[in-house]
């Protein structure tokens, strides 16, 4: 019996310690990723997106939740679009820069706040699992409003595996292209690597554990959020971008992702970048090659 009821609390103890884990992993947390600081790289051109007052668009999910993106038009008259994805509890003044980078390419640009984040309705972050539907929605409010729009989506770190995601839907015809920033391979393989490579933790029981509460609460399993798979249907011009010093999302994955793409597809691999750094580390090199790629499929 003593035997059984230490087994039992040890049971007990993981089942509580994993679900704590699960909802400060996917929980929609007040823990944000906030603008960056007035003396980073990118603050200067944050700033200007937000100092030229985009509009504020709104949709309704699937699931009745109410988001919010900002819409800055060009400032000559095009029927381009580029759609930035920001990243993990990130709110959007973080990634403007982005969208400042396009503007300036001269395109309109849409930032849409993603389910779950400190700006947005929702309780579970998708992991670009459950957004892939949101984004196909802003896909379509750019194509109500203009018909003959041309579309490209742009995503960095979570926002990559969004656009990666979104890439194996039927979409409409307008949407041309997608860009990819640092983003994984499977959920599964990157919660994998981080409670290895930050908590020296195996896979079982935790990660097992983790997918479970998000299949029970959330409504997905990690095994199944897989940009390989998604890649595998898309048909669609593909830019991957990753960091040479990523210790967030390995390098190595933008490889598989990489070969995971039969379309038309091109890959950067930033020198000296890590996670989610590849834009501040070389600017002038991110920009010329995210304008050849818009030039030659947007």
């Amino acid at each position: 019996m003593i035997v059984f009821g230490i087994i039992f609390g040890i049971l007990v103890l993981l089942l509580l310690s994993s679900l704590l884990i699960f909802y400060v992993v996917v929980h929609k947390s007040k823990r944000v990723i906030a603008q960056v600081a007035s003396s980073h790289p990118l603050y200067a051109d944050g700033k200007r997106f937000v100092e030229a007052q985009p509009q504020e668009w709104t949709i309704e999910t699937q699931d009745a939740l109410k988001l919010h993106a900002w819409y800055l038009p060009a400032d000559q008259p095009t029927s381009k679009t580029v759609i930035v994805a920001n990243g993990y509890h990130s709110i959007r003044d973080r990634f403007a820069a982005y969208g400042w980078m396009f503007h300036e390419l001269g395109y309109n640009v849409l930032i849409p706040a993603y389910r779950a984040s400190a700006e947005a309705e929702g309780k579970y972050l998708g992991f670009g699992w459950l957004d892939r539907d949101d984004y196909k929605r802003w896909m379509n409010k750019i194509i109500e409003k203009e018909s003959t729009a041309e579309i490209a989506m742009f995503g960095i770190s979570m926002g990559a595996a969004s656009a990666m995601m979104v890439s194996g839907e039927q979409l409409p015809i307008q949407v041309k292209c997608f860009i990819a920033d640092c983003g994984y391979d499977t959920l599964w393989n990157e919660i994998v690597f981080k409670a290895k490579h930050d908590f020296h933790l195996p896979a079982f029981p935790l990660v097992y554990l983790l997918s479970f509460w998000s299949k029970l609460l959330a409504g997905y399993h990690f095994k199944e959020v897989s940009s390989l798979n998604q890649l595998a249907k898309n048909t669609r011009p593909f830019l991957f971008i990753h960091g040479e010093d990523d210790q967030f999302v390995p390098t190595e994955m933008v490889h598989r992702n990489f070969a995971a793409t039969s379309s038309p597809k091109e890959v950067l691999i930033v020198p000296k970048a890590g996670h989610a750094k590849a834009y501040e580390t070389d600017q002038a090199l991110y920009q010329q090659i995210v304008a050849q790629f818009l030039n030659k499929y947007l």
